[in-house]
């Protein structure tokens, strides 16, 4: 059995022997912890043994690919995750320092079976984790990682003969080569590249220089003490800095990509922060139109537009709104056959024939870069004034400790629940429906909606509103919904607000 967190402390000599696991870290579909605070070395070996051990209770072929972000310490977390998995029997094929969507694509790339990224995606250095699949493009889900939790937590983890090491070089410039292809600009296109010196420094630019594309760096030398900013392009931070550095060199517009690569932010060359379900509008638009009925799946975060917008409703698109989260996303978009998925968060899915499915931030670059082509005669904030107009907040996420946020969130959900029952008002007007398949979103009667839901990944709550109607009235839901998280005096501030 695994000691708590509790028992093991940092700075013990348990503490370079035993393994040390909080709990807590096996969120719905990553494996994220603070590091050394809730997990240490022996700890991550334990979660590779305990990886290799579900390989080999659920059949599959024992070969992995692992990768590692760009951080201090994730190759020391990536060797100790690798000796476990070799504990199990398993064949590591180390692909080295990566991007998340470059681990995912070395299944395709190796053919290999499973896939283990050690990353703390877009959060801040201090945390660590790790992104794992068995049947690619999908990664673990709920089902999946209760399992893995509960074969590393008892200590179920079994060694087994035949793990072996193999280092793969050369998987980063096919994985450049499979998104580009042969495709060249046709038009002149500058564009910011922001990365905030992480992993994605490694590549972004390259790319867009590659198909012709001319850069403005922002941020594009890799340095793991993130001294800008930390990237994240759902922040305002980074998405301020990049609306700067678009405003300063006249660029068309910038792109900006977070921690791991698997996320995109969009600025237009107006200096204008288009929030990522916006720009899924505009590439459904586009998509839309090569490929009339398609489905498009969107988070229950997103805009409603996905559902309303007379060119999408034009094209015969259909829209499938789905729990928020790159796993949950990754597999309602294979399991419906939809073309794309869209997450407020800058994750997009993008299948066949576009793409391969999972979430990939230089994909969703150049396919941007490819609409834009398609369009010469428009520009970035051309297609933002083309939607119908929103009036939408950040992404907000009060505090909430992990332990307590999913009891928080049920009863909140059963509050806002009763609201529509009793036929009470939210920001003066009907509630029309409260859907509850991930949260709580709370759809007025002309559309307008405010969503409340629990963060898979950090301790707080979510909170987004949106306003088919007017700034007032997005301000009216948000308050109106906050009132209601204020019950819960376990709940705390905001991280921003409106």
């Amino acid at each position: 059995m695994i000691k708590p967190a509790p028992i093991v402390t940092p700075n013990t000599w348990e503490f370079l022997r035993d393994p040390m696991i909080a709990p807590t870290g096996f969120r719905e579909y990553d494996a994220r912890w603070q590091y050394p605070e809730a997990i240490n070395l022996p700890g991550i070996t334990a979660l590779g043994l305990g990886l290799g051990t579900q390989m080999r209770n659920r059949g599959i072929e024992p070969v992995i690919a692992v990768g590692n972000d760009y951080r201090e310490y994730s190759l020391s977390i990536k060797n100790a995750l690798m000796l476990g998995l070799m504990q199990a029997g398993i064949h590591v094929k180390d692909i080295g320092p990566a991007l998340s969507p470059m681990a995912y694509f070395s299944q395709f790339h190796l053919d290999a079976p499973a896939v283990a990224m050690v990353t703390a995606s877009h959060n801040p250095n201090g945390w660590t984790g790790v992104k794992m699949g068995f049947e690619r493009p999908l990664t673990h889900g709920p089902d999946e990682m209760n399992e893995l939790r509960d074969i590393v937590l008892e200590g179920r983890g079994q060694a087994h003969p035949g793990g072996a090491y193999e280092f793969v070089d050369g998987v980063r410039e096919a994985y450049l080569d499979d998104l580009i292809g042969d495709f060249k600009m046709t038009r002149k296109l500058k564009v910011v590249c922001a990365t905030g010196n992480g992993t994605a420094s490694a590549f972004a630019s390259e790319l867009f220089e590659r198909m012709g594309v001319e850069v403005v760096p922002s941020h594009n030398q890799l340095d793991y003490t993130f001294p800008h900013y930390n990237p994240n392009p759902e922040a305002m931070e980074m998405l301020h800095d990049m609306s700067a550095s678009v405003k300063a060199s006249g660029a068309d517009f910038a792109l900006g990509f977070d921690g791991d690569g698997d996320r995109c932010g969009v600025v237009d060359d107006e200096g204008q922060e288009i929030f990522a379900d916006k720009v899924g509008v505009i590439m459904a638009r586009d998509f839309s139109r090569l490929y009339p009925g398609s489905t498009f799946v969107a988070d229950v975060k997103s805009t409603g537009l996905f559902a309303s917008d007379p060119v999408l409703l034009a094209n015969g698109a259909r829209a499938d709104y789905w729990k928020t989260g790159h796993s949950h996303m990754k597999r309602r978009v294979k399991e419906i056959g939809a073309l794309a998925g869209f997450e407020k968060s800058g994750h997009y899915f993008l299948a066949e024939p576009v793409g391969r499915g999972y979430d990939c931030g230089m994909r969703v670059a150049v396919e941007i870069c490819k609409l834009m082509d398609r369009n010469p005669d428009k520009s970035m904030s051309d297609l933002r004034r083309a939607l119908p107009v929103t009036y939408a907040t950040p992404t907000m996420s009060p505090w909430c400790a992990d332990t307590e946020k999913y009891q928080v969130l049920e009863r909140l959900v059963a509050r806002l629940v009763a609201k529509h029952e009793a036929g009470e008002t939210l920001a003066g007007r009907k509630i029309a429906q409260v859907v509850t398949v991930n949260g709580a979103r709370v759809i007025l009667d002309n559309g307008s909606w405010g969503l409340v839901r629990a963060s898979s990944n950090t301790p707080n709550l979510v909170v987004v509103c949106e306003s088919s109607d007017s700034e007032a009235e997005m301000r009216a839901i948000f308050a109106d919904i906050d009132a209601v998280i204020r019950t819960e005096p376990s709940v705390g501030a905001y991280d921003q607000t409106i």
